[in-house]
C-alpha cells in the first residue's frame, strides 16, 4: 500500500445515482479526491472527455490512470486490486444500492397517496 495518498479527480455529476456511488465509496476509504461536477461546469465535461477520450460519467482519475464511465464498486475493486486500499468490509452509511428503503406509496388515479392498511377506501388530506 503506498504511503502517500493518491491525486484523485472525479468528474461527476450532481444529481446521479453512480456518481453518488463513487462518492460513497471514497468516502468509505477517508480519500481525498478533487470533485469536477460536469453539470454546473460545461467546461468540466469538456476536460473529461478530452482525458477520458468519451463522454460518459463518472470517471475518475487516480495517479494520472483515468476510470471511465465506472461505478462506485468498480472504483473500490480497481483501488483494492492496485494497492492503494485493503478491502473494507462494512458498509457505508449511504450505499449506493439503497436509495429507496420502501416502495412509493400508492395512488389513486388522481394522484393522491392512499393510506396503508385501508383497501378499498380512499381518504385525501389537502
Amino acid at each position: 500500500m503506498s504511503q502517500t495518498a493518491p491525486k484523485i479527480v472525479v468528474y461527476l455529476k450532481t444529481f446521479c445515482g453512480w456518481s453518488e456511488g463513487v462518492r460513497t465509496t471514497l468516502r468509505k476509504y477517508h480519500l481525498v479526491y478533487e470533485e469536477k461536477d460536469v453539470i454546473k461546469n460545461p467546461a468540466f465535461r469538456w476536460e473529461m472527455e478530452q482525458r477520458s477520450g468519451q463522454p460518459l460519467c463518472p470517471c475518475v482519475e487516480v495517479d494520472g490512470h483515468m476510470l471511465v464511465d465506472v461505478s462506485g464498486e468498480e472504483v473500490e475493486k480497481w483501488l483494492i486490486q492496485n494497492e492503494y486500499v485493503r478491502k473494507h468490509e462494512v458498509a457505508p452509511e449511504n450505499s449506493s444500492r439503497s436509495f429507496r428503503a420502501e416502495p412509493p406509496p400508492k395512488t389513486t388515479s388522481l394522484g393522491k397517496a392512499r393510506l396503508p392498511g385501508k383497501s378499498g377506501k380512499s381518504r385525501f388530506f389537502d
